[in-house]
């Protein structure tokens, strides 16, 4: 492969990657897809039709990965949660306090980005709160003491910390075939219990549940088919494009804001190159713009006082610092992490859920004193 060809490939990437994130805010600004909004529909008022949405984008997800695995496309050893340490105290700490800031800042990374595109003031402070808390807790202050603290508990498992990996070996099955029945088993009862109600069943809610899915799969086809490369040309080893983490990436925005930032405020430093993840943060953003722009509903919105101002700004620091603790957010590790079937992932979604209910209760409880 010649230069040309390299810089034309990692082009490709590029902007697959973006068409990928700006159809993803777009469909979120359309349907409403929001983790946040569906812990808190199922706390406050026992509705589950957002909670059976963000579960049938983890199915749909889940059963799209084992089929790539199966065809040996992309597999979880070869993606940014592959590592043979299960980091159960990371995901658990971090996904808890995920969910927590999320729910201070009225959504997610995702959903805050979404925002800014239709117009959001408040969720652009935080998207900058959270990127900057994030990079911080990638090479900062509190990614030292995210090393020296919960990063230290781990299992070292000796080989890929996912249920596929472990399934191989224990079963004596080839790692695609592994993959199909794990994956098929996981995605199955994820996908039974979002389709239970006949409200899940709404073309509105198939399409924001699943819709999701199918980019977080276009992603990692994009990522770990497309732009992977068997031998790089200059390294002669085996390569992911324009990844940040020099594997295959789904969707995730956490640290893809931070890199974001970094690239923004570094423009000038030639070493600073465009990754899927900062053309992502831009997508969804434009994304979101040209859909609330083709709704007419793009609003211009700020904070309603002092305490709604600190209460974002300190969701944004815990979205960033926990994110980056739990390697992803609510989609990066409930949705796209959570297909690979990583037990890393699989616990810090419940985490982040747990978080995020805890937020809830806690809106509930300044609601109450407040009324008194």
């Amino acid at each position: 492969m010649t230069p040309a060809e390299l810089s034309a490939l990692n082009q490709q990437v590029l902007w697959a990657a973006f068409a990928i994130a700006a159809a993803f805010g777009a469909l979120v600004q359309r349907t409403g897809f929001c983790t946040m909004g569906a812990v808190s529909d199922v706390a406050a008022m026992g509705d589950w039709t957002r909670m059976r949405q963000w579960t049938l984008a983890a199915a749909v997800a889940t059963l799209g990965f084992a089929l790539l695995s199966f065809a040996g496309l992309v597999r979880a050893p070869q993606t940014l949660y592959a590592s043979p340490q299960w980091l159960w105290l990371s995901a658990l700490v971090g996904g808890s306090v995920f969910g927590f800031g999320m729910v201070l800042s009225s959504g997610c990374v995702s959903k805050t980005l979404v925002r800014v595109g239709g117009g959001s003031l408040k969720s652009l402070v935080v998207t900058l709160v959270t990127g900057i808390a994030a990079f911080a807790t990638l090479k900062g202050l509190t990614a030292v003491w995210r090393v020296h603290t919960v990063d230290r508990v781990a299992v070292d498992l000796g080989m890929n910390a996912d249920v596929a990996t472990l399934l191989a070996r224990g079963a004596d099955l080839s790692p695609g075939a592994a993959a199909l029945a794990a994956g098929f088993t996981a995605g199955s009862v994820l996908l039974a219990f979002s389709l239970a109600s006949r409200e899940s069943r709404r073309p509105l809610n198939l399409v924001a549940g699943a819709g999701v899915g199918l980019l977080v799969l276009g992603m990692f086809w994009v990522t770990g088919h497309l732009g992977h490369l068997a031998e790089h040309p200059e390294t002669l080893e085996e390569s992911w494009l324009a990844t940040n983490s020099t594997r295959a990436e789904g969707l995730s925005f956490v640290a893809p804001v931070a890199f974001a930032l970094d690239w923004v405020l570094f423009f000038s430093d030639a070493s600073k190159r465009l990754t899927v993840g900062i053309v992502s943060v831009a997508g969804v953003v434009l994304g979101s713009a040209a859909m609330a722009a083709w709704r007419r509903s793009f609003r211009w919105e700020g904070f309603a006082g002092t305490p709604d101002l600190g209460h974002h700004l300190a969701g944004g620091v815990l979205m960033g610092v926990g994110g980056v603790t739990a390697m992803g957010c609510s989609i990066g590790q409930g949705v796209t992490g959570l297909s690979t079937l990583s037990l890393t992932s699989i616990v810090a979604a419940c985490s982040m859920v747990g978080g995020a209910l805890a937020g809830v209760r806690y809106q509930m409880w300044r609601l109450e004193r407040d009324a008194e």
